[in-house]
């Protein structure tokens, strides 16, 4: 089976080298503008009434599928599957970011973590009562011993 996408619009971000870019919005305090095609813009009225979104965008310059990597918060290679690295077999990125403000074809969205001019495949609003409820007995594997002592504890 082949899947074609078409990429919606890009992503512009102060982020030229992917050294610079945050490993993740949370850890993220930049804003970029998500540029949509005016082809699509009707989809994006009441958008505005949001105040996160989820983009899911495609890491173009990932440039090897990896299905083992050495992630930024461990020295010990994890499978592709277990981490957020760019270089998977699909290259499928996904950010949850905030809405700041709607200008026709242009949101100003705040958290951004990806290469200016990334492609950006499609936006869904982030809706807590659908993304997270019911979720609360979580485990996060290999991470929950590095955040911890990330936290201090």
């Amino acid at each position: 089976m082949e899947i074609i996408v078409k990429p919606i619009g890009f992503i512009e971000s102060p982020f030229n080298e992917s050294e610079k870019v945050p490993i993740q919005p949370g850890f993220s305090e930049s804003y970029g503008t998500v540029v949509i095609d005016m082809e699509y813009i009707e989809g994006l009225e009441e958008i505005d009434g949001f105040s996160h979104i989820i983009l899911l965008y495609y890491f173009d310059r990932a440039e090897n599928v990896d299905l083992k990597v050495t992630p930024y918060l461990d020295a010990n290679p994890k499978g592709i599957f277990a981490i957020r690295h760019p270089n998977r077999p699909n290259k499928i990125g996904f950010s949850i970011v905030q809405l700041v403000s709607v200008e026709k074809n242009k949101l100003l969205v705040k958290g951004i973590d990806v290469l200016n001019n990334t492609p950006l495949l499609d936006i869904k609003p982030f809706v807590p009562e659908f993304d997270i409820k019911g979720i609360s007995d979580t485990r996060i594997g290999w991470l929950s011993e590095r955040l911890r002592k990330e936290e201090g504890e």
